[in-house]
């Protein structure tokens, strides 16, 4: 395996790329993650199975629509490809270390720039693509309400079903949904899509993100995100309101958006995640018509 990725690197680099060194490194529960050198140049490259090819090509994307906003840090995508029994991505290996409160406050301030990028006139993405291991669909629609309750919340709730666990009537609790949203249609922004602190780091040149899931949705799902598992200071939601303040009702949404979520730690995961969604479509009073 290591001697196809070394082959396939050194085309993709139009340069020899021998690997001589790789170090395990912690890649969270979904890929096997390592540092490769060829004891000059080092890179980061995730494995997985073949079959999840689609997931490393998904990211790549994402991270390459991230890079041309100029707004936040991304790794570069140096390559992807198979072996015979793994799929692999090769980044740029960047030495990262936790966040400083000065460095959340600019990535705070980036985020709100990048929220402000561009112009999209619907919610969604030219592609679909995954959230961990979970398909993600981004079908382009011009009502907010319909796509989040549709293409997020259904969706896993269907996804759920499939698996046995039954969190309620899904048509009940996506008209809720829609119910909840048709009066907000927010201006479409460009999503990093799964914004947890585990996600985010500081390297030599300034904050980092990286495993993103791209969309153009409500911005307030980002922020949602960062404080569905803590992790982030006040000086980064400091920062990012002193660029792009926030909708005065989004608190309203919040637990809404982290719903989508705790649906999907529920597919992947199981376990504690069934309790807490659970419990939030019914402090939400989703379930009830």
């Amino acid at each position: 395996m290591w001697q196809a990725i070394s082959d396939q690197l050194s085309d993709a680099l139009e340069q020899p790329f021998n690997i001589q060194e790789r170090d395990t490194l912690p890649g969270g529960d979904i890929n096997d993650c390592y540092c490769i050198s060829d004891g000059d140049q080092r890179y980061f490259i995730k494995l997985n199975e073949k079959e999840h090819l689609g997931v490393f090509e998904a990211e790549a994307e994402s991270l390459r629509v991230l890079g041309e906003t100029e707004t936040v840090s991304v790794p570069e995508s140096l390559h992807m490809g198979i072996s015979r029994d793994k799929a692999f991505l090769v980044l740029d290996f960047l030495p990262m270390k936790a966040m400083d409160t000065e460095a959340a406050h600019t990535l705070g301030q980036q985020l709100a720039h990048l929220h402000q990028w561009g112009e999209q006139p619907e919610y969604g993405f030219d592609m679909d693509n995954f959230i961990g291991l979970t398909p993600q669909p981004n079908q382009w629609r011009r009502k907010w309400c319909r796509f989040f309750a549709e293409q997020r919340i259904a969706w896993q709730l269907q996804l759920c079903e499939e698996k046995g666990i039954d969190l309620g009537n899904i048509d009940i609790i996506t008209g809720n949904v829609i119910d909840i949203l048709s009066a907000h249609q927010p201006k479409p922004s460009l999503l990093h899509g799964d914004l947890w602190h585990g996600n985010t780091a500081l390297s030599v040149d300034g904050p980092v993100i990286f495993d993103p899931a791209c969309y153009w949705g409500d911005r307030e799902c980002d922020i949602a995100m960062t404080e569905l598992f803590g992790g982030f200071p006040d000086s980064f939601y400091n920062g990012y309101q002193s660029v792009f303040p926030l909708d005065e009702h989004y608190h309203q949404r919040r637990d809404l958006y982290n719903l989508y979520h705790l649906l999907n730690h529920c597919n992947l995961f199981g376990g504690e995640y069934l309790d807490q969604a659970e419990h939030c479509i019914r402090k939400l009073n989703l379930d009830h018509r």
